[in-house]
């Protein structure tokens, strides 16, 4: 299994990004993909999920109306685009999945939900 995040960069307040985590090894019927991050001295936070088993999605309060999660079955890739951003959203970005029982609805934003992990990838807000 391997989950690989990119599209990371430097970008100034204001700006957008869209990250893409292509997974590979899992039939992504049965998971949701969710993007965590993780800045200097805090606590690692669950961003974004997507669930492929019903394609509900869920964001964290500070970044609703501004990100967007999306999945694509065929290639297998989960995007989060993200406008407006901001200085409190640089951050390491991490992507996960969690594989959901049948009959499972919706997405969690809990990482010990998630089984496997990706590389992160670097967000850096500045002007």
């Amino acid at each position: 299994v391997q989950l690989q995040a990119s599209g990371g960069g430097l970008v100034q307040p204001g700006g957008s990004l869209r990250l893409s985590c292509r997974v590979s090894g899992l039939t992504l019927d049965y998971y949701a993909i969710a993007w965590f991050r993780q800045a200097p001295g805090k606590e690692r936070e669950g961003v974004s999920c997507f669930s492929f088993s019903d394609r509900t999605t869920d964001y964290t309060e500070s970044v609703r109306g501004r990100f967007t999660i999306s999945g694509d079955n065929v290639k297998n890739t989960v995007y989060l685009q993200m406008d407006s951003l901001k200085p409190e959203d640089a951050a390491v970005y991490y992507c996960a999945a969690d594989y959901l029982p049948l009959g499972t609805s919706g997405c969690k934003l809990w990482y010990d939900e998630y089984d496997y992990w990706g590389q992160g990838t670097q967000v850096t807000v500045s002007s």
